[in-house]
């Protein structure tokens, strides 16, 4: 009998899994068991999408227009809302036409690269880095190249670092600014440098500004194509309700970006989802075109969380970590506690140590293997205060 593995194309079955949604399901299964565990892993607001986003989704399914098919593209009224909100928050003044809806964020990278990647074109990958985008360099025939940051430079890439990578096939650099993983966030100045060096190069850029509005401190959000208006030519801006909204599961993201490689992109999307549904669309507009006082408020519960975590973390011997500027995720360095007896085990790697630490302590982290970071691991503050000092509690009461 034929092995029906064996028939998986090569392309799919190279495919990673993801590994923060890997950690959640295997922390939700040991829940599901009966276990008491807290997971660090989903990259998720712990809060209910906001009373006045529901009720436009609740009215919106209410509409027979809203039942149907719609324009692959996205909802003119949510591709108008989205242009004006870019050049809000942004700083860039783009048209409708300029915006694609998709199936969340990680569609709108998937589509992303897909357009404008052929085989053996090189894109730019910052380390640590999310999971997702190597994955979905490959899937489009391009070949992810890790430009290495570390606490040095607060996790950012230097000029140096970037010139030292690019090659004559290098085609887009990967920009993300509030970071996941990391929490790092790049001073304008910083990323306009950064993107006057691609367009004196001739690159494309590919900028996640997904966590937009979660920057804490004196750090200030500032987007490439507002800070240099040359990279606009050559950009595309990834974005969406998931984080700032607590909209996740409502899976409304978009692409922004030269007319041309809109539509290209919208003809890949008509042949593979057609329309993001419509109720979620309706309810995207209420986000993005509402009252912002939410935002707000999950920001200053974001920035008592990320304090919080920050100081309880770096008291326990042996771990290192660095004070996140935005997103919602602490990234420690754990280089002092491999190689401890941790209740019979001795873990060698992050990875390992994960696992001990989900199997001892019942506490779920991400390993940063899979940012591309091994001795580091990746912690979500984007659940309940009281859930997050217990569970680095028992961090440290079995790494102490």
């Amino acid at each position: 009998m034929t092995d029906p593995s064996a028939q998986i194309s090569r392309r799919v079955a190279a495919i990673e899994e993801s590994a923060t949604l890997a950690v959640d399901a295997k922390a939700k299964a040991l829940k599901a068991a009966g276990d008491d565990v807290i997971g660090f892993g989903a990259g998720e607001p712990d809060f209910p999408t906001p009373a006045h986003i529901v009720e436009a989704a609740i009215e919106a399914a209410r509409i027979p227009r809203n039942h149907r098919y719609t324009a692959a593209a996205g909802l003119p009224e949510l591709r108008e809302a989205v242009a004006a909100k870019t050049s809000r928050d942004s700083g860039w003044d783009v048209a409708a036409n300029q915006v694609l809806i998709t199936n969340g964020a990680k569609h709108a990278v998937y589509n992303t690269f897909a357009t404008l990647c052929d085989p053996g074109d090189e894109v730019l990958v910052p380390a640590p880095y999310w999971v997702t985008y190597p994955e979905s360099i490959r899937l489009a025939g391009g070949v992810p190249v890790p430009v290495a940051s570390d606490e040095s430079t607060g996790f950012r890439v230097t000029i140096d670092s970037l010139e030292a990578a690019r090659t004559p096939r290098t085609k887009i650099l990967l920009f993300v600014s509030p970071s996941n993983p990391t929490g790092a966030v790049y001073p304008p100045e910083q990323v306009a440098e950064v993107g006057r060096w691609a367009a004196d190069n001739g690159l494309w850029v590919v900028t996640d500004e997904i966590y937009e509005h979660l920057v804490y401190g004196d750090n200030r959000f500032s987007s490439m194509p507002g800070e240099v208006a040359d990279v606009g030519e050559r950009c595309v801006v990834i974005n969406g309700v998931a984080k700032s909204y607590a909209m996740t599961g409502w899976r409304v993201g978009w692409m922004v970006g030269p007319a041309a490689v809109i539509k290209a992109a919208a003809n890949l999307q008509s042949h593979a989802t057609s329309n993001v549904a419509n109720v979620s669309q309706m309810a995207a507009l209420a986000a993005v075109g509402g009252d912002q006082a939410c935002v707000a408020t999950m920001r200053e519960a974001f920035d008592r969380r990320r304090r919080l975590m920050y100081e309880l973390l770096d008291a326990i011997p042996g771990v290192t970590c660095p004070e996140p500027e935005g997103a919602f995720y602490a990234f420690p360095s754990f280089a002092g506690v491999l190689g401890r007896d941790l209740e019979g085990r001795r873990p060698a790697t992050t990875l390992e140590l994960a696992d001990v630490v989900l199997d001892k302590a019942k506490v779920a982290i991400v390993p940063g293997e899979a940012f591309g970071a091994p001795g580091y691991a990746r912690l979500s503050y984007a659940l309940g205060d009281e859930a997050l000092a217990e569970g680095v509690k028992r961090l440290a009461a079995l790494l102490s």
